[in-house]
Protein backbone atom coordinates (compact mmCIF):
# COMPACT_ATOMS: atom_id res chain seq x y z
CA UNK A 1 0.00 0.00 0.00
CA UNK A 2 1.02 3.60 -0.07
CA UNK A 3 -0.47 6.97 0.14
CA UNK A 4 -0.88 9.80 -2.13
CA UNK A 5 1.51 12.60 -2.06
CA UNK A 6 -0.89 15.72 -2.28
CA UNK A 7 1.74 17.88 -3.68
CA UNK A 8 0.32 20.87 -5.16
CA UNK A 9 1.62 21.86 -8.94
CA UNK A 10 1.19 25.50 -9.19
CA UNK A 11 -1.37 25.11 -12.45
CA UNK A 12 -4.46 26.56 -13.37
CA UNK A 13 -6.68 26.71 -16.20
CA UNK A 14 -8.08 30.22 -17.63
CA UNK A 15 -9.74 32.13 -14.87
CA UNK A 16 -12.84 31.87 -17.45
CA UNK A 17 -13.42 28.50 -16.98
CA UNK A 18 -13.76 26.05 -14.24
CA UNK A 19 -10.32 25.68 -12.01
CA UNK A 20 -8.48 22.01 -12.15
CA UNK A 21 -4.89 21.46 -10.47
CA UNK A 22 -2.55 18.01 -10.59
CA UNK A 23 -1.27 16.55 -7.51
CA UNK A 24 0.91 13.61 -8.00
CA UNK A 25 0.95 10.17 -6.87
CA UNK A 26 4.35 8.69 -5.47
CA UNK A 27 3.86 5.06 -6.56
CA UNK A 28 7.17 3.65 -6.15
CA UNK A 29 6.55 1.08 -9.24
CA UNK A 30 9.17 1.07 -12.08
CA UNK A 31 6.46 0.88 -14.19
CA UNK A 32 5.25 2.35 -17.72
CA UNK A 33 1.36 2.98 -17.06
CA UNK A 34 -0.91 3.05 -20.16
CA UNK A 35 -4.28 0.91 -19.04
CA UNK A 36 -7.03 2.60 -16.83
CA UNK A 37 -10.32 2.48 -15.60
CA UNK A 38 -12.18 4.25 -13.20
CA UNK A 39 -16.02 2.46 -12.81
CA UNK A 40 -17.30 5.21 -9.98
CA UNK A 41 -15.65 8.16 -7.94
CA UNK A 42 -14.23 5.91 -5.55
CA UNK A 43 -13.09 2.74 -7.46
CA UNK A 44 -9.73 2.99 -10.19
CA UNK A 45 -7.77 0.65 -11.67
CA UNK A 46 -4.06 0.91 -13.29
CA UNK A 47 -2.07 -1.22 -15.72
CA UNK A 48 0.99 -1.42 -17.43
CA UNK A 49 4.24 -2.79 -17.66
CA UNK A 50 6.41 -5.69 -16.02
CA UNK A 51 2.51 -7.18 -15.38
CA UNK A 52 1.46 -4.23 -12.32
CA UNK A 53 -1.92 -3.67 -12.09
CA UNK A 54 -2.86 -0.86 -9.29
CA UNK A 55 -5.90 -0.54 -7.28
CA UNK A 56 -7.34 2.42 -5.11
CA UNK A 57 -11.17 1.74 -3.62
CA UNK A 58 -10.97 5.16 -1.43
CA UNK A 59 -10.44 8.07 -4.46
CA UNK A 60 -6.69 7.49 -4.42
CA UNK A 61 -5.92 7.58 -1.19
CA UNK A 62 -4.25 4.32 -0.87
CA UNK A 63 -3.52 1.99 -3.72
CA UNK A 64 -2.61 -1.68 -3.60
CA UNK A 65 0.01 -2.81 -6.28
CA UNK A 66 -0.29 -6.20 -7.97
CA UNK A 67 1.82 -8.16 -10.22
CA UNK A 68 -0.01 -10.66 -12.34
CA UNK A 69 1.37 -14.17 -11.47
CA UNK A 70 3.65 -15.87 -14.55
CA UNK A 71 3.32 -12.59 -16.08
CA UNK A 72 6.17 -10.48 -14.60
CA UNK A 73 7.23 -9.28 -18.23
CA UNK A 74 3.80 -8.76 -19.74
CA UNK A 75 2.50 -5.06 -20.63
CA UNK A 76 -1.29 -4.70 -19.86
CA UNK A 77 -2.10 -1.64 -21.78
CA UNK A 78 -5.89 -2.25 -21.96
CA UNK A 79 -7.81 -2.85 -18.97
CA UNK A 80 -11.52 -2.38 -18.12
CA UNK A 81 -13.03 -2.47 -14.70
CA UNK A 82 -16.41 -2.79 -13.53
CA UNK A 83 -16.01 -2.38 -9.94
CA UNK A 84 -13.63 -2.69 -7.35
CA UNK A 85 -13.61 -7.00 -7.47
CA UNK A 86 -14.12 -7.60 -11.21
CA UNK A 87 -11.72 -6.05 -14.05
CA UNK A 88 -10.67 -7.16 -17.24
CA UNK A 89 -6.71 -6.77 -18.45
CA UNK A 90 -5.32 -7.65 -21.93
CA UNK A 91 -1.24 -7.50 -22.66
CA UNK A 92 0.12 -5.44 -25.72
CA UNK A 93 2.24 -8.24 -27.98
CA UNK A 94 2.31 -11.98 -28.67
CA UNK A 95 1.10 -13.92 -27.30
CA UNK A 96 -2.14 -12.26 -26.83
CA UNK A 97 -4.01 -12.74 -23.76
CA UNK A 98 -7.00 -11.54 -22.35
CA UNK A 99 -7.51 -12.26 -18.65
CA UNK A 100 -10.21 -11.86 -15.69
CA UNK A 101 -10.19 -11.24 -11.92
CA UNK A 102 -12.95 -11.74 -9.67
CA UNK A 103 -11.14 -10.90 -5.79
CA UNK A 104 -9.82 -7.24 -6.95
CA UNK A 105 -6.86 -8.51 -8.52
CA UNK A 106 -5.27 -10.81 -6.40
CA UNK A 107 -6.04 -14.02 -9.16
CA UNK A 108 -6.34 -13.62 -12.29
CA UNK A 109 -8.08 -15.71 -15.08
CA UNK A 110 -6.90 -16.46 -18.60
CA UNK A 111 -10.14 -16.18 -20.75
CA UNK A 112 -8.60 -15.85 -23.99
CA UNK A 113 -5.59 -16.62 -25.59
CA UNK A 114 -3.46 -16.14 -29.76
CA UNK A 115 -0.72 -17.90 -30.37
CA UNK A 116 -0.33 -15.72 -33.80
CA UNK A 117 3.55 -13.95 -34.05
CA UNK A 118 0.75 -10.49 -35.47
CA UNK A 119 -1.61 -10.61 -32.60
CA UNK A 120 -1.42 -7.46 -30.46
CA UNK A 121 -4.58 -5.79 -28.54
CA UNK A 122 -4.93 -2.43 -28.84
CA UNK A 123 -8.10 -1.23 -26.69
CA UNK A 124 -11.11 -2.43 -25.19
CA UNK A 125 -14.60 -1.09 -25.09
CA UNK A 126 -18.15 -1.71 -23.25
CA UNK A 127 -20.76 -1.13 -24.15
CA UNK A 128 -22.81 -2.05 -20.59
CA UNK A 129 -21.91 -4.74 -17.88
CA UNK A 130 -22.28 -7.75 -20.54
CA UNK A 131 -21.56 -6.33 -23.55
CA UNK A 132 -17.87 -5.44 -25.07
CA UNK A 133 -15.59 -4.96 -27.75
CA UNK A 134 -11.57 -5.91 -27.90
CA UNK A 135 -9.54 -4.96 -30.83
CA UNK A 136 -6.05 -5.66 -32.39
CA UNK A 137 -3.38 -4.81 -34.73
CA UNK A 138 -4.70 -6.70 -38.14
CA UNK A 139 -3.71 -10.44 -38.77
CA UNK A 140 -3.51 -10.92 -42.58
CA UNK A 141 -5.16 -7.59 -43.44
CA UNK A 142 -7.88 -7.31 -40.87
CA UNK A 143 -8.30 -6.13 -37.43
CA UNK A 144 -8.79 -8.43 -34.94
CA UNK A 145 -11.95 -8.20 -32.99
CA UNK A 146 -13.04 -10.58 -29.94
CA UNK A 147 -16.39 -9.75 -28.57
CA UNK A 148 -18.48 -10.84 -25.50
CA UNK A 149 -21.64 -11.25 -23.77
CA UNK A 150 -20.85 -12.57 -20.84
CA UNK A 151 -19.64 -9.39 -19.07
CA UNK A 152 -15.63 -10.59 -20.19
CA UNK A 153 -16.23 -14.44 -18.75
CA UNK A 154 -15.74 -15.71 -22.52
CA UNK A 155 -14.90 -14.15 -25.59
CA UNK A 156 -15.24 -14.75 -29.46
CA UNK A 157 -13.54 -13.85 -32.43
CA UNK A 158 -15.38 -12.29 -34.95
CA UNK A 159 -15.92 -13.95 -38.44
CA UNK A 160 -12.83 -12.78 -40.52
CA UNK A 161 -15.43 -11.73 -43.27
CA UNK A 162 -16.67 -9.12 -40.57
CA UNK A 163 -13.47 -7.53 -39.49
CA UNK A 164 -12.60 -3.93 -41.67
CA UNK A 165 -9.55 -4.28 -44.07
CA UNK A 166 -6.88 -2.14 -43.15
CA UNK A 167 -4.33 -0.67 -45.91
CA UNK A 168 -0.55 -2.00 -46.10
CA UNK A 169 1.02 0.32 -42.73
CA UNK A 170 -2.20 0.65 -41.28
CA UNK A 171 -2.85 0.01 -37.92
CA UNK A 172 -3.83 1.16 -34.45
CA UNK A 173 -2.17 2.48 -31.32
CA UNK A 174 -2.10 1.51 -27.84
CA UNK A 175 -0.41 4.00 -26.70
CA UNK A 176 -3.44 4.90 -23.97
CA UNK A 177 -6.23 3.07 -25.24
CA UNK A 178 -8.26 5.85 -26.33
CA UNK A 179 -8.21 4.62 -29.81
CA UNK A 180 -11.09 2.92 -29.17
CA UNK A 181 -14.57 4.80 -28.05
CA UNK A 182 -18.00 3.58 -28.01
CA UNK A 183 -21.52 5.50 -28.31
CA UNK A 184 -25.19 4.41 -27.28
CA UNK A 185 -25.52 0.40 -27.24
CA UNK A 186 -24.53 -1.02 -30.04
CA UNK A 187 -21.89 1.98 -32.20
CA UNK A 188 -18.22 1.49 -31.68
CA UNK A 189 -15.18 3.92 -33.16
CA UNK A 190 -11.58 2.59 -33.73
CA UNK A 191 -8.82 4.82 -35.03
CA UNK A 192 -6.52 4.21 -36.82
CA UNK A 193 -2.58 5.21 -38.39
CA UNK A 194 0.32 4.56 -40.31
CA UNK A 195 0.21 4.66 -44.09
CA UNK A 196 -3.21 5.88 -43.43
CA UNK A 197 -5.07 7.44 -40.53
CA UNK A 198 -9.43 6.54 -40.45
CA UNK A 199 -11.91 6.16 -38.30
CA UNK A 200 -13.55 2.73 -38.55
CA UNK A 201 -17.62 2.83 -37.23
CA UNK A 202 -19.69 0.15 -36.30
CA UNK A 203 -23.47 0.54 -35.83
CA UNK A 204 -24.05 -3.38 -34.84
CA UNK A 205 -21.18 -4.23 -32.74
CA UNK A 206 -18.65 -5.09 -35.33
CA UNK A 207 -20.65 -6.81 -37.38
CA UNK A 208 -20.43 -4.34 -40.15
CA UNK A 209 -18.22 -1.92 -40.93
CA UNK A 210 -17.54 1.42 -42.65
CA UNK A 211 -14.72 4.34 -42.47
CA UNK A 212 -13.99 7.71 -42.50
CA UNK A 213 -10.85 9.45 -43.70
CA UNK A 214 -9.34 12.41 -41.61
CA UNK A 215 -6.68 15.19 -42.00
CA UNK A 216 -4.54 13.95 -39.00
CA UNK A 217 -1.02 14.26 -39.56
CA UNK A 218 -0.41 10.75 -41.17
CA UNK A 219 1.65 8.99 -43.77
CA UNK A 220 4.51 7.02 -42.09
CA UNK A 221 4.54 3.98 -39.56
CA UNK A 222 4.55 6.43 -35.84
CA UNK A 223 1.79 8.71 -37.50
CA UNK A 224 -2.16 8.88 -37.35
CA UNK A 225 -4.61 8.91 -34.71
CA UNK A 226 -3.87 7.90 -31.13
CA UNK A 227 -6.87 8.79 -29.00
CA UNK A 228 -10.36 9.44 -30.11
CA UNK A 229 -13.52 10.90 -27.80
CA UNK A 230 -17.00 10.73 -28.70
CA UNK A 231 -18.72 12.97 -25.84
CA UNK A 232 -21.95 12.84 -28.02
CA UNK A 233 -22.92 11.41 -31.05
CA UNK A 234 -22.17 14.15 -33.36
CA UNK A 235 -18.93 15.91 -31.55
CA UNK A 236 -16.14 13.90 -32.38
CA UNK A 237 -12.14 14.90 -30.71
CA UNK A 238 -9.50 13.05 -32.66
CA UNK A 239 -5.47 14.26 -31.70
CA UNK A 240 -2.12 12.43 -32.30
CA UNK A 241 0.71 13.64 -34.40
CA UNK A 242 3.76 11.22 -34.67
CA UNK A 243 5.46 9.91 -31.96
CA UNK A 244 9.11 9.98 -33.33
CA UNK A 245 8.60 13.75 -33.79
CA UNK A 246 6.70 14.54 -30.00
CA UNK A 247 7.07 18.41 -29.99
CA UNK A 248 5.61 18.33 -33.67
CA UNK A 249 2.30 20.35 -33.77
CA UNK A 250 1.56 20.07 -37.02
CA UNK A 251 -2.38 18.34 -37.73
CA UNK A 252 -2.45 16.59 -34.27
CA UNK A 253 -5.74 18.02 -33.36
CA UNK A 254 -9.30 18.00 -35.08
CA UNK A 255 -12.77 18.18 -33.92
CA UNK A 256 -16.40 17.56 -35.76
CA UNK A 257 -19.86 18.65 -35.43
CA UNK A 258 -21.69 16.52 -37.80
CA UNK A 259 -20.30 12.83 -37.08
CA UNK A 260 -16.66 13.51 -39.17
CA UNK A 261 -18.62 14.36 -42.40
CA UNK A 262 -16.49 17.84 -41.83
CA UNK A 263 -13.17 18.65 -39.56
CA UNK A 264 -12.31 21.65 -38.47
CA UNK A 265 -8.97 22.27 -37.21
CA UNK A 266 -8.11 24.66 -33.67
CA UNK A 267 -7.36 28.27 -33.96
CA UNK A 268 -4.43 27.39 -31.18
CA UNK A 269 -3.15 23.22 -31.38
CA UNK A 270 -2.12 21.45 -28.50
CA UNK A 271 1.98 21.71 -27.97
CA UNK A 272 3.11 18.46 -29.53
CA UNK A 273 2.15 14.75 -30.22
CA UNK A 274 -0.57 13.86 -27.81
CA UNK A 275 -1.84 10.47 -26.82
CA UNK A 276 -4.95 10.67 -25.22
CA UNK A 277 -7.95 12.99 -25.24
CA UNK A 278 -9.99 13.29 -21.95
CA UNK A 279 -13.43 15.19 -21.64
CA UNK A 280 -14.40 16.38 -18.67
CA UNK A 281 -17.91 18.68 -17.65
CA UNK A 282 -17.51 21.42 -15.88
CA UNK A 283 -21.04 21.64 -14.13
CA UNK A 284 -20.47 18.87 -11.38
CA UNK A 285 -23.21 16.26 -11.79
CA UNK A 286 -24.12 17.30 -15.42
CA UNK A 287 -25.70 15.09 -17.64
CA UNK A 288 -26.11 17.68 -20.15
CA UNK A 289 -22.92 19.91 -19.53
CA UNK A 290 -23.26 23.58 -21.32
CA UNK A 291 -19.30 23.42 -21.22
CA UNK A 292 -16.61 20.89 -20.76
CA UNK A 293 -12.61 20.97 -20.47
CA UNK A 294 -10.84 18.72 -22.55
CA UNK A 295 -7.23 17.51 -21.55
CA UNK A 296 -4.79 16.41 -23.90
CA UNK A 297 -2.44 14.34 -22.90
CA UNK A 298 1.78 13.61 -24.43
CA UNK A 299 4.95 12.91 -23.21
CA UNK A 300 6.17 16.69 -23.37
CA UNK A 301 3.06 17.64 -21.23
CA UNK A 302 -0.73 18.19 -21.06
CA UNK A 303 -2.62 20.64 -22.58
CA UNK A 304 -6.61 21.76 -21.82
CA UNK A 305 -9.14 23.43 -24.56
CA UNK A 306 -12.43 25.12 -22.61
CA UNK A 307 -14.19 25.60 -25.87
CA UNK A 308 -14.71 22.87 -26.89
CA UNK A 309 -11.50 21.97 -29.25
CA UNK A 310 -10.96 25.44 -30.87
CA UNK A 311 -8.34 26.90 -28.91
CA UNK A 312 -5.47 24.89 -26.73
CA UNK A 313 -3.30 26.36 -23.53
CA UNK A 314 -0.64 24.88 -21.38
CA UNK A 315 -1.75 23.02 -18.41
CA UNK A 316 1.25 21.24 -17.21
CA UNK A 317 4.58 21.16 -18.16
CA UNK A 318 5.34 17.25 -16.86
CA UNK A 319 6.35 14.53 -19.04
CA UNK A 320 5.82 11.07 -19.63
CA UNK A 321 2.44 10.99 -19.06
CA UNK A 322 0.82 8.65 -21.74
CA UNK A 323 -3.23 8.40 -20.38
CA UNK A 324 -6.02 9.67 -18.59
CA UNK A 325 -9.69 8.50 -17.38
CA UNK A 326 -12.41 9.60 -15.46
CA UNK A 327 -15.59 8.25 -13.61
CA UNK A 328 -18.57 8.56 -15.29
CA UNK A 329 -19.76 11.16 -13.47
CA UNK A 330 -16.70 12.71 -13.55
CA UNK A 331 -15.36 14.08 -9.97
CA UNK A 332 -12.34 11.67 -10.31
CA UNK A 333 -9.92 11.81 -12.66
CA UNK A 334 -6.67 10.31 -12.91
CA UNK A 335 -3.49 10.72 -15.35
CA UNK A 336 -0.57 7.94 -15.56
CA UNK A 337 2.68 7.40 -17.69
CA UNK A 338 5.52 6.35 -17.50
CA UNK A 339 8.56 5.45 -14.49
CA UNK A 340 5.38 4.91 -12.81
CA UNK A 341 3.80 8.09 -13.53
CA UNK A 342 0.71 8.61 -11.26
CA UNK A 343 -1.39 12.02 -10.81
CA UNK A 344 -5.29 13.04 -9.75
CA UNK A 345 -6.50 15.68 -11.66
CA UNK A 346 -8.62 17.85 -9.18
CA UNK A 347 -11.61 20.32 -9.40
CA UNK A 348 -11.22 23.12 -7.35
CA UNK A 349 -14.22 23.65 -5.26
CA UNK A 350 -16.32 26.99 -5.80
Amino acid sequence: MFRCLCLLLLISTATHAQKYTLHPVETGVDASFRGMSIPNDSVAWVSGSKGHVLVTTNSGADWTIHRVPGFDKADFRTLHAFDNKNAIIANAGSPAVVLRTADGGTSWKQVYGNTDSAAFIDGIAFWDSKHGIIYGDPIGGRLMLLTTDDGGLSWKELPIKSSPVVSDGEASFAASGTAISHLGFKTVLIATGGTVSRILISGNRGKKWKSISTPILQGKTGAGIFSISTPNEKEWFIAGGDYTLDTLSKNNFYYTTDRGKTWQAPEARPRGYRECLLVVNDEIWALYPRKHTIFAIGPTGIDASHDRGKTWQAFSDEKLYHTARRSPVGNFIIVAGGKGKLAMIKRAKE
